[in-house]
């Protein structure tokens, strides 16, 4: 290069990078809880404040006040929010079937202690304030006409409390249109985000001698917010809450606690969730600038026999299985690796869920039989329409169904609430070899079943965010009617998938009531005495070979008309 000319520039370096946010740790991410919002609601008025935190201090006050100071019994509660004797062991029941810790007095007392050991207060005043939750709503659908006429109106109400009825709102609010996972997640968080500093000053102490402004928490009240939020993927079976707070995670077992400042437990709450809902957020763009079709982000979808059966364990532990048409399904104890399954929009078809549970769902299905083994803390059953579901649980809450029948083992009054019509409970109609072995493991009691004292409650649900004109919201539930014993049959559960292990159930293990036992005898002898007398009929052995066959002839018939021989070429293939 010639003297004198410039030297070129040199290539400015490439600016360093900084390193990638490290993944986050799942073992350290909060999330809500989702029993309390999904089997945790009541609509019963007097249990929702327009202003809780206004209402459930001054209640907490007195009902600290009474004896024993830490728990409230049946009585009190029901004289203290001025409901009855009926709605409040239904508020302690249903607590009960939420706590997250199963060691809880409530949680393990017989049915006959309920009312007298009643629920810790920091507990039901939790459980109170989140009364006030209103739900997510689903999408918009976007075809209306397609929905159309889908099921007629028969009810005064339908226009009132939403222009599609339960099977509508179903078929046309698939999993693209109803809240996702991850949308009622980011929804719930939010609910917590704007309400925590009262949830706070619900279960924060006044120090003793500073008066009310100086507010703190200890490890134990402070453990009571697990009732609402957890850390990690494993729900309440993880870490105790505390040891996920690095102001108490290393505290000597031995020693209490040093208390800690309300605003620092709030604080370091609140940036928990706003962490959690920016990972929401993150996770959630990319499925809204990809394919309309694309699966959601928390749920991958695995194929499961035929091409339209979609099976899939979700966030945390819940087991999805949906979109079942005409076909027959069966998830056992082995196949399950969490403790909750939701069953949607599955139609025609007949699905089996032989494990022990604590909560199941079943919401959009029409057309099916769902069999569910042992669920120990609740079973939600919505917008079904000529369903027959048969469940051996704890509790049981029906939720604006249609023409369904629900042959039950239950411990506790079905709850009945929504925009229902013609249902029909019956007694526990069915077994498989491990029935009893899996009641046992969750709690379920053989010698208590309250199937047919169903309790109805209103009409409208206060938590699902729509408007309802005045009157409506004083609207009763339609309850059920008990099934015919005429009517009454036992339904057999095939035994040849029962490979993994054999269990002792040998026959239902709840006891027929009389009317229904008589008439199933009945019904015995009536066959007994026709196979004798088709036996004993006088013909020669060529005819009996031509009746045999044509009675065969006609079985094949109704297998195909009625579509369970689906269910013997289905099972057979898994």
């Amino acid at each position: 290069m010639a003297d004198g000319a410039p030297d070129p520039p040199a290539s400015a370096p490439a600016p360093a990078r900084d390193p990638p946010p490290p993944a986050p740790n799942p073992s350290s991410l909060l999330h809500p809880r989702r029993e309390p919002f999904e089997h945790g609601l009541l609509p019963i008025p007097k249990l929702v404040f327009t202003d809780p935190i206004q209402a459930l201090l001054p209640l907490k006050q007195k009902l600290l006040g009474q004896p024993p100071s830490r728990r409230v019994a049946a009585a009190a509660l029901a004289e203290s929010l001025q409901i009855s004797p009926d709605h409040a062991r239904l508020v302690l029941d249903t607590l009960a079937s939420v706590l997250h810790s199963d060691s809880d007095p409530l949680v393990r007392a017989k049915p006959d202690e309920v009312d007298s050991l009643g629920a810790d207060v920091n507990d039901l005043v939790l459980f109170l304030y989140i009364q006030s939750y209103k739900k997510l709503l689903p999408r918009s659908h976007k075809d209306s006409v397609a929905v159309a006429d889908v099921w007629p109106s028969t009810s005064a109400f339908d226009g009132y409390l939403s222009a599609l009825s339960p099977l509508q709102l179903a078929r046309s609010n698939s999993r693209r249109f109803m809240p996702s996972q991850v949308d009622e997640e980011a929804h719930q968080l939010s609910y917590l985000q704007k309400h925590l500093a009262n949830i706070v000053s619900l279960l924060a102490e006044p120090v003793e001698g500073e008066g009310e402004e100086s507010l703190v928490f200890t490890m134990e009240g402070f453990e009571h917010l697990g009732l609402l939020i957890q850390f990690g993927d494993k729900g309440s079976e993880g870490i105790p809450i505390s040891q996920a707070a690095p102001f108490f995670a290393n505290s000597d077992p031995d020693m209490p606690a040093v208390p800690v400042p309300a605003t620092q437990v709030h604080d370091w709450i609140l940036q928990n969730i706003i962490s959690s809902l920016e990972i929401i957020s993150e996770r959630v763009s990319p499925k809204e600038n990809g394919p309309a079709n694309s699966t959601d982000p928390d749920v991958a979808m695995t194929e499961a026999c035929p091409a339209s059966i979609k099976s899939s364990p979700g966030a945390r532990g819940a087991c999805f299985i949906e979109g079942i048409s005409k076909s027959s399904f069966v998830k056992q104890a082995s196949d399950l690796k969490g403790s909750s399954v939701k069953v949607l929009n599955c139609h025609d078809s007949v699905i089996y869920i032989l494990s022990p549970l604590k909560y199941a769902t079943i919401y959009g299905c029409s057309e099916a039989t769902i069999v569910l083994g042992a669920v120990g803390k609740a079973v939600r059953i919505e917008h079904c329409e000529r369903v027959h579901v048969i469940a051996a649980a704890k509790r049981v809450c029906i939720a604006s169904c249609r023409e369904c029948v629900f042959f039950l083992g239950v411990n506790q009054r079905p709850l009945i609430v929504g925009d229902n019509h013609k249902l029909q409970v019956a007694p526990y109609n069915t077994f498989y070899s491990q029935l009893e072995e899996h009641m046992t493991e969750v709690g379920i009691e053989a010698t208590i079943n309250k199937w047919d004292e169903p309790l109805a409650l209103g009409m409208v649900d206060p938590h699902d965010s729509l408007s309802h004109p005045a009157g409506v919201s004083d609207a009763q539930a339609e309850s059920a009617a008990r099934l015919d014993p005429d009517q009454f049959t036992n339904f057999l559960i095939p035994n040849w998938f029962e490979s993994e292990s054999v269990g002792s159930t040998e026959g239902n293990p709840f006891p027929l009531p009389d009317a229904y036992m008589t008439s199933q005898q009945r019904n015995h002898k009536s066959l007994g005495e026709i196979k004798q007398m088709l036996r004993e009929v006088p013909l020669e052995e060529n005819r009996k070979r031509e009746l045999s066959s044509a009675l065969h002839v006609y079985f094949k018939d109704w297998l195909y008309a009625s579509g369970n021989i689906r269910q013997l070429y289905c099972l057979q293939g898994d």
